[in-house]
């Protein structure tokens, strides 16, 4: 799978499953911020993400994910492993 097709299913799940607005997610925007994560939402964000690519995150995949773009890059290179 393609980078750019990695964001577009990131964002568009983000954008339905969050109600964020498409606007607000940009590859520097703070991820936790912008979505207004709670520790629940991230247990969400990461089941939803291993059934949507076939991964599995644990919990210290997230310690350096600051921005949208630090997200993207830790699904792209579990996809890649």
């Amino acid at each position: 799978m393609e980078r750019g097709e990695i964001i577009s299913k990131i964002d568009d799940f983000l954008v339905d499953e969050f109600e964020v607005e498409q606007s607000e997610i940009s590859t520097t925007a703070n991820l936790k911020d912008t979505l207004d994560l709670d520790s629940l939402d991230y247990v969400d964000l990461v089941v939803a993400i291993e059934s949507s690519f076939g991964i599995k995150l644990l919990g210290e995949d997230f310690v350096n994910i600051d921005t949208f773009e630090d997200f993207y890059s830790l699904i792209d290179t579990k996809l890649k492993q």
